[in-house]
């Protein structure tokens, strides 16, 4: 498969472009910089060089040709402000739908956050964030032409992964290693019978293949 990964660079999706590249898929993550090339190389994938901000649905749609699967796991970042909340948690992540469907790439997974929520209320910056998530998540839903999955995963942390988790379609507040939801992901990619799930996912007790296979086509 040739799963294309926006925010490549990002620490869930190099996670996940090694687990794509070391089970013998291709994986193309796209980035804002030259200089982020090598981490993807490093980790088996292929650097796209594209600026999700200022980008057009055609010029990302073509990096999307012949793809198997698109996931969105860009993000504006913990020290950005309110401005690029929008500009790339939720119009990053329009557009990249939008090229999706154009380029006629079904499969599509994002990874969003829990508490996402389009009616979220608030003025401070982490309000903005999960009002844009939602927002995203809202309009990706709409999609019918995609085969959606969208992904909601606890507070992040770099700790190793543990391989057991608790996927569901609300779980509860809890934390989740970004190694392990790189690993959820990855499962997600290989089961399209998730397709119009929105999934909320923290640390658990189940191995994550057992929690992708317990979900599928509810």
């Amino acid at each position: 498969m040739r799963i294309v990964i926006a925010g490549g660079h990002g620490q869930i999706a190099l996670r996940l472009e090694r687990l794509l590249s070391a089970r013998g898929d291709e994986a193309a993550g796209i980035i804002r910089t030259l200089e982020q090339g090598d981490d993807l190389r490093a980790a088996g994938a292929e650097p796209v060089l594209l600026d999700l901000e200022s980008a057009s649905v055609e010029e990302v749609a073509a990096h999307l040709q012949g793809a198997d699967a698109a996931v969105f796991a860009a993000g504006a970042g913990p020290g950005s402000g309110a401005a690029r909340k929008d500009t790339v948690d939720r119009g990053a992540a329009v557009l990249f739908a939008d090229a999706a469907v154009r380029a006629r790439v079904r499969r599509f997974l994002m990874v969003s956050s829990m508490g996402a929520d389009p009616a979220h209320q608030g003025d401070d910056v982490f309000d903005v964030y999960l009002r844009a998530k939602g927002e995203a998540d809202a309009y990706i839903a709409r999609q019918e032409t995609l085969d959606w999955t969208i992904l909601r995963p606890g507070s992040l942390t770099d700790e190793a992964g543990t391989g057991l988790v608790r996927l569901e379609a609300h779980t509860g507040r809890g934390s989740v290693p970004r190694h392990d939801v790189a690993t959820v992901l990855a499962e997600l990619v290989d089961t399209p019978a998730t397709a119009g799930l929105t999934l909320e996912l923290i640390s658990g007790s189940t191995p994550v293949s057992v929690a992708v296979k317990s979900v599928a086509g509810n």
